[in-house]
């Protein structure tokens, strides 16, 4: 038998087995496991070594077992300090999503928070260092993106100044991300003052590649925690608004508040489990420490992370659950509209069932892909009585949920697969009239700054645009 019959044999039997794989895997969605099967007959060569790198979120077992002990023990000792009835300041159609968040975070919603926005990225971080220049124990950041740009080089800066006045700095970078300042000289100098520095989802090589974590799984959180007391969170990266590595879609439109209260011991909490997965300190200590004062007229709140070790769907349970809470009015803005079919049909039923429901796109994506597979969910939402708007002052990266005036919904994950499924995510949910306001009022300023989409555009789109952009659909749940 020659060499060649007998390769062929093993393909075969590998595009075989991988097929079967695709087939059998449980909890897959349908519409993945059909866009997979597709790949694999259609493209077999690549489709095998597609589905081998990005078919399912594999996460290392070992990875996954530390990760769900230590998360659970760091949970069990802030049940332990906060009270327990802050959901009972939250009105009676809001608490089934504050009880999937609690499920989500380990730990009750806090009660008693405050909350601050940020005027714009610039004023985020410019309060940002002005938080840590105060900062008397611990300054805690993960961010996906950082670059060496101004506002990079100024927290930076602020780093090595606390780091060398005594504060504990610690920093989570990302490892695809933020590998620009990971390579630079400021990471170096971050080091040389006393930074203590993580890596986060390091890039897999040789045998990693199979028996590691999934190569393209990325910890896209932003956290900020200072002295337990104050924590940030919001949809901006450590970088100008100018965001130079995609200059032509820019400025990058984002939005971060700043809370102080004891749901800063919550964001700690998914810092602290990601910090020690990763770097290997314990930081269990840091969760016994006394809860930040509670401010009376404050709010409730719940600050969880979700991602590939997470319950299937996690993420979009959460978005599902506050379209369903809604009676009056949903405005929403997201960058990365590629929703599974529970959290289209979610906002689709507000609609339908008489809720005024908005849905703030940018105008330009900078992925074309998703940018095709949104504008191929037009009609269906626009046709339920969905009122579409594209932004056109730059790439609105903001992550917004308002329900009703009454609960927001603020972070770092997106409306699509990475951040449904894959990647690593942190989101704070709040009930509170006054910060709704404000937020709500942040996105009449985008909507100001839009265009609405008219139904009738949409239903008569060309021929090959039709096609294109639902040919997209087919694989949007694989990207």
């Amino acid at each position: 038998m020659s060499a060649y019959v007998i390769w062929l044999i093993v393909y075969a039997i590998l595009h075989a087995a991988v097929l079967v794989r695709a087939l059998s895997v449980e909890g897959k969605e349908p519409v993945s496991r059909a866009a997979w099967v597709l790949v694999l007959v259609f493209l077999p060569g690549i489709g095998i070594a597609a589905y081998l790198l990005f078919g399912e979120p594999w996460v290392a077992r070992r990875s996954r077992r530390r990760a769900g002990k230590v998360t659970a023990e760091l949970a069990g000792k802030v049940c332990a300090t906060l009270d327990a009835s802050a959901l009972e300041a939250v009105p009676d159609r809001f608490r089934s999503a504050f009880r999937t968040c609690e499920k989500l975070a380990g730990c009750p919603a806090a009660g008693h928070n405050t909350a601050t926005l940020a005027a714009d990225s610039n004023a985020a971080i410019e309060s940002m260092v002005e938080d840590f220049d105060a900062a008397h124990e611990t300054i805690h950041i993960s961010f996906y993106i950082w670059l060496s740009d101004h506002n990079g080089v100024k927290v930076v800066q602020a780093l090595e100044r606390a780091a060398q006045r005594g504060v504990t700095c610690r920093v989570i970078a990302d490892g695809i991300g933020s590998r620009a300042l990971i390579r630079s000289q400021h990471w170096k100098s971050m080091r040389g003052a006393g930074v203590r520095l993580c890596t986060s989802m390091k890039i897999s090589h040789g045998l990693e590649l199979v028996l590691g974590n999934r190569v393209d799984l990325r910890n896209h959180r932003k956290i900020v925690v200072v002295d337990n007391r104050v924590t940030w969170c919001g949809s901006q990266n450590c970088a100008d608004p100018e965001f130079r590595i995609k200059a032509k879609y820019a400025p990058w439109v984002d939005i971060m508040l700043r809370f102080e209260g004891p749901v800063a011991l919550q964001n700690q909490l998914l810092f602290a489990s990601d910090w020690m997965v990763e770097a290997g300190e314990d930081l269990s200590a840091l969760m016994t420490t006394a809860t930040p004062d509670p401010i009376a007229a404050g709010f409730p709140a719940i600050a969880f992370g979700t991602g590939p070790i997470s319950p299937k769907g996690a993420m979009s349970d959460v978005f599902v659950n506050l379209m369903y809470c809604a009676e009056r009015e949903v405005v929403i803005s997201n960058p990365y509209f590629v929703p599974d079919p529970p959290l289209l049909a979610a906002i689709v039923d507000c609609a339908r069932r008489g809720v005024r429901t908005t849905l703030i796109l940018p105008a330009r994506n900078d992925s074309w892909v998703v940018g095709a597979i949104s504008k191929a969910h037009y009609v269906q939402l626009a046709e339920s009585g969905v009122r579409l708007f594209e932004f056109r002052g730059g790439l609105l990266h903001a992550k917004t949920v308002v329900v009703d005036g009454t609960v927001a919904l603020v972070g770092s994950a997106n409306m699509d697969r990475r951040s449904l499924e894959l990647n690593f995510e942190n989101n704070i949910l709040f009930c509170s009239r006054e910060i709704c306001m404000e937020v709500g009022r942040r996105q009449q300023a985008w909507l100001s700054d839009s265009n609405e989409i008219a139904p009738a555009s949409v239903l008569h789109r060309p021929l090959l645009r039709r096609i294109g952009d639902n040919i997209a659909t087919i694989f949007g749940p694989i990207l």
